[in-house]
Parts: structure tokens; C-alpha cells; sequence
């Protein structure tokens, strides 16, 4: 006597209702399958000495010669420091500067006067990095650029900024806070209007102010998408905005000890050298050490915190 098992199979197809989601799912499905998985057979150039008249498969196999590339040169430990620590001073005051709008808008009355806030501070970041650099050199030309003007009419003399790397690194740091915060705002604010408006009552009836709400009520309330925004920033540690880099300095060499990053060096030896072996050795590199690192901080965050972790 058979014995009828408490598990009954279903076909996912049945209902119309499901076959309709499924094929709502294919568009995104083919993008993904195109844009991220059929170009992943190009990692092999990075274990190639690719040669364009034979081919990806048809190139001899160099081993791990290419990932040697960026150690070998006398340039290796600037550009690593470069990429680390300008990514680092981007996680810290970019979160610190995009909550603190978040909340400074969430204090404002009127829907209006919100949406209008709204739509200044995302502006910069709708602009493109190539126009942002004509609007730095706006500012830093040694003959008519605003800033040089303003320091003529004080009685001092012009400085040439893309000559001077000291200067770069808060440049640089200006630009990007200016150009991303709006957006990181806006994925904070998303989050600080969804807080339960009943603990912001509460807390004033305990007798809080508004920046002790702010701090017993916003930020615990924002401390899963801050710890969210962070790990995935830290998966991009390795990598850079390479128009930010590459664009906003004018490609100046003069100032490239402070300004040059992995990717723009990768970018650089590719146009003198033309070895693409290397520049998608440096890619998948990259990839690998960001994978790393956020693995990494992702096990201290649920250590720590376990709600808070990505997985």
C-alpha cells in the first residue's frame, strides 16, 4: 500500500496570473543574461596574451603575468593609496553629509518648498562628469577663472591649480560631495519618512527636542540603510569615478601623484601600451578585491549586528 506523501508538486505555470509574471520577468532576464553574464567568458583575456587576429580563444595563455603589471611599477603603491584613501573620505563624508540633508529636509513644513529642495540638490548629480570638469575650470583657470579673479582683487597673485597637486585631493573631494549628495539624500530621506511618526510623538512628550528626536529616533531609524549604503560602498573600495579623476584634472600629469587611481592608470597604459590583457587583468583584479572586502566587512557587521548584515 502506497503512502501518499504530504509534499504535492506544483506546476508553476498553472495559473494565468503567474504565467504573466514569468513573462514580465524575460526583458530583465535577457538584459541580465546579456549585460552580465555572456560578457563574463571575457575574463580569459585577463589570463591571455591577447592577440586581436586570433582572438579570445585563439590567444596563448600567459598565466598570472598580467596581474603582475600593476606591482611591478614604481607607480603601484601610489595609485593603490590614491583609490583607497579617496574612496574612504567618499564612504565617510558623503554618508555623513547626505544623512544630515536627509534629516535637514525632513524638518522642513510645506510640500512645496520639499519638492523644490528636492529637485536643487539632485541637479549636480543628473550633470555629466565631462560638463562638471568645464565648470571646475570655470572656477581654476590661471588667466580668467573665477576663483584666480577673486584672490587678483584681494591683491594676490593667480595660482595654477592644475600644476599644484597640493590642492587636489580637496578638490577633488568638493567635487564629488557636491555631485552625489543629492542622491544619497534622497535614498536617506526615502527612509527617515518612513520612521513611524508615533515615536516622533512620543519622544516629544517625554520632552526631546528636535535634534534628540534626530538622535534617538532618525538615525537608529536609518542605521540599516546607513550600514547598506556602506557595504556596498566598500565593495567598490578598489575601483573609481574615472571621469572624476581623469576628466575634472584635465588629465594633467604635472598633478598626476595625487589625481591618478587604478582605473585611470590602467587607461593610461592602455593608450601607450595597447595591451588589453593587462587593462582586464587590472579589472578582474579589482573585482576579486572588492569581493574580498566586503565579504570581510560583511562577516564584522554580523558580528556585530547580525540584522543589519547584506546576508
Amino acid at each position: 500500500m502506497a503512502v501518499k506523501s504530504g509534499f504535492t508538486r506544483r506546476n508553476p505555470f498553472k495559473h494565468k496570473n503567474t504565467i504573466a509574471l514569468f513573462t514580465m520577468m524575460i526583458p530583465g532576464l535577457c538584459y541580465l543574461i546579456i549585460n552580465n553574464y555572456i560578457p563574463m567568458a571575457g575574463l580569459l583575456i585577463a589570463f591571455k596574451r591577447y592577440d586581436f587576429g586570433k582572438g579570445i580563444f585563439g590567444s596563448e595563455w600567459c598565466g598570472l603575468s598580467n596581474f603582475t603589471y600593476l606591482f611591478r611599477t614604481r607607480d603601484a603603491v601610489n595609485i593603490i593609496r590614491n583609490t583607497l584613501l579617496y574612496n574612504l573620505a567618499f564612504i565617510v563624508l558623503g554618508n555623513i553629509l547626505a544623512v544630515t540633508v536627509a534629516v535637514m529636509l525632513n524638518f522642513l513644513k510645506g510640500k512645496l518648498s520639499k519638492k523644490i529642495y528636492q529637485t536643487l540638490i539632485l541637479v549636480p548629480y543628473l550633470v555629466s562628469m565631462v560638463i562638471v570638469s568645464y565648470i571646475v575650470y570655470g572656477f581654476l583657470s590661471t588667466e580668467s577663472g573665477f576663483l584666480n579673479k577673486l584672490i587678483q582683487s584681494f591683491g594676490g597673485e593667480a595660482i595654477n591649480w592644475y600644476t599644484q597637486g597640493k590642492y587636489w585631493p580637496f578638490i577633488l573631494i568638493f567635487v564629488y560631495l557636491w555631485k552625489s549628495f543629492g542622491y544619497n539624500s534622497i535614498l536617506y530621506y526615502a527612509t527617515v519618512i518612513g520612521i513611524d511618526s508615533a515615536l516622533y510623538e512620543a519622544a516629544a512628550i517625554d520632552g526631546a527636542g528636535k535634534w534628540k528626536q534626530v538622535w534617538n529616533v532618525t538615525l537608529p531609524g536609518l542605521k540599516a540603510t546607513i550600514t547598506t549604503m556602506v557595504l556596498l560602498a566598500v565593495g567598490r573600495m578598489f575601483f573609481s569615478d574615472f571621469g572624476l579623476f581623469y576628466q575634472v584634472p584635465m588629465h594633467s600629469g604635472l598633478i598626476a601623484d595625487v589625481t591618478d587611481t587604478i582605473d585611470v592608470y590602467v587607461y593610461k597604459g592602455l593608450l601607450q601600451l595597447n595591451d588589453i590583457g593587462r587593462s582586464s587583468a587590472a579589472g578582474f583584479l579589482q573585482s576579486v578585491l572588492g569581493f574580498v572586502l566586503i565579504l570581510t566587512v560583511n562577516f564584522i557587521v554580523r558580528r556585530v549586528d547580525r540584522d543589519n548584515a547584506l546576508f
